[in-house]
């Protein structure tokens, strides 16, 4: 199935998971290789005369990271920790982008001393500030300048990043930005990612920001008085999550977004994150406790929001599939895990093959923010993670023991 625009739940072989979960215990995540290579693929061929990035802030994992390098991705990261485990993976540094947000001083440090031994690496900043902060370390290298375009879009407004101050320099300040930056650094690129989880029902508002960013792009050069390596547009492009919505048409997609561009002062540049990683991945969690209670049937379960936090953050929807019995008979009820807060729910009164204790339950689309996201809340030992290509099977995150939990403890 992976040469498919959209890998549902169902399409998961149910008996391989369910030997998984035995194999390894729950809960567990489930990583497939072949559809993380696929989808980088598929939307790469959308944009052949682009830059494609992965934004490696979706999934860090190291099998993530190498599979998509040997594919041909280069590596945009958000933060020092994902400079190191890109370089750690064999990403040659000079190929790099860093996207500076409110950079603390180590991470300013971090990439400084990484740019001087690579000079290929590109620093993008969003804030006047960062690049008063990169000057003051002695840096003249590569630059981008992150614009805010004002407009955002997405599955929530805490990923809708284009409307909020906190990212990017106010569009009315672009020009005299990039012009004292042409005079101090090497200004490079004009960058912005205006939101996530972007499906049909947003697209128009994404190309429109996209068309934004462009003609923030155009100003820049104009005032730098010099043309761009590159205009990047971010990434953004989501897949679905429920099993009603429909997946994005990249060809469709690519075309809209090269009409929105128009004529750019350099070449345009994509992060996919989501897009590449969302459908790879899905966790296997254990029913331990069925409940009935007044008007629903409570389904407890050894993952929680500890494993997965989306649904607590953001209110996501993931799809559920009962793996060990998908042909029972749809019952609705509402799973949650063993944290001591009722944020500690994957779904309310939804229709699921009637679980009983022992079954194995799959939840989708955890590729995406997913182990990212994964705390110790309650003391909990983060799950293992095993990692699928083809037949073959191998541990790429072994679980955490108590002892781990407590370990940096002094």
């Amino acid at each position: 199935m992976t040469g498919t625009p959209a890998y549902r739940l169902a399409d998961w072989d149910e008996e391989r998971l369910c030997r998984l979960a035995g194999d390894h215990a729950t809960p567990l995540y489930v990583l497939d290789l072949d559809r993380v290579r696929a989808n980088y693929r598929r939307f790469a061929d959308a944009f052949p005369d682009a830059h494609v990035m992965y934004a490696a802030k979706a999934h860090t994992g190291r099998a993530v990271l190498e599979t998509l390098l040997e594919a041909g991705a280069d590596i945009e990261c958000a933060a020092a920790g994902e400079l190191q485990r890109a370089v750690e993976a064999g990403a040659d540094p000079n190929t790099l982008q860093y996207t500076a947000v409110n950079p603390p001083g180590r991470d300013l440090d971090y990439a400084v001393d990484l740019a001087a031994e690579h000079p290929g690496l590109t620093v993008t900043g969003g804030a006047e500030d960062t690049f008063d902060r990169l000057a003051e370390r002695g840096y003249d290298g590569r630059v981008a300048l992150r614009v805010n375009p004002g407009i955002g879009t997405g599955h929530h407004e805490k990923v809708a990043t284009g409307k909020d101050a906190k990212f990017g320099v106010p569009a009315g300040r672009v020009s005299e930005v990039a012009a004292d930056l042409d005079d101090r650094f090497d200004f490079v690129g004009v960058h912005a990612h205006v939101g996530s989880g972007v499906l049909r029902e947003d697209l128009d508002d994404h190309v429109e920001a996209i068309a934004r960013i462009a003609d923030l792009a155009r100003e820049a050069a104009a005032a730098a008085g010099t043309d761009l390596e590159f205009v990047d547009v971010g990434g953004g492009f989501g897949v679905p999550y429920r099993p009603e919505e429909e997946p994005l048409d990249m060809d469709e997609v690519a075309s809209r977004v090269r009409e929105a561009v128009g004529d750019l002062p350099g070449r345009l540049k994509l992060e996919p994150g989501r897009y590449v990683v969302a459908d790879a991945e899905c966790i296997l969690t254990r029913v331990n406790t069925v409940k009935e209670a007044p008007g629903t049937t409570v389904v407890g379960v050894d993952a929680s929001l500890a494993t997965l936090i989306r649904p607590a953050m953001f209110d996501s929807y993931h799809h559920i599939r009962n793996v060990s019995a998908p042909d029972r008979p749809d019952e609705p009820v509402s799973v949650g895990g063993p944290c001591c807060t009722s944020a500690d729910v994957f779904c309310t009164d939804r229709p699921i093959a009637r679980p009983e204790r022992g079954d194995v339950l799959a939840i989708g689309n955890a590729g995406a923010y997913g182990y990212e996201l994964a705390n110790q809340f309650h003391s909990q030992p983060r799950p293992a993670e095993v990692a699928i290509e083809g037949e073959e099977e191998r541990v790429v995150r072994r679980r955490e023991t108590l002892a781990d939990v407590t370990r940096l403890e002094q």
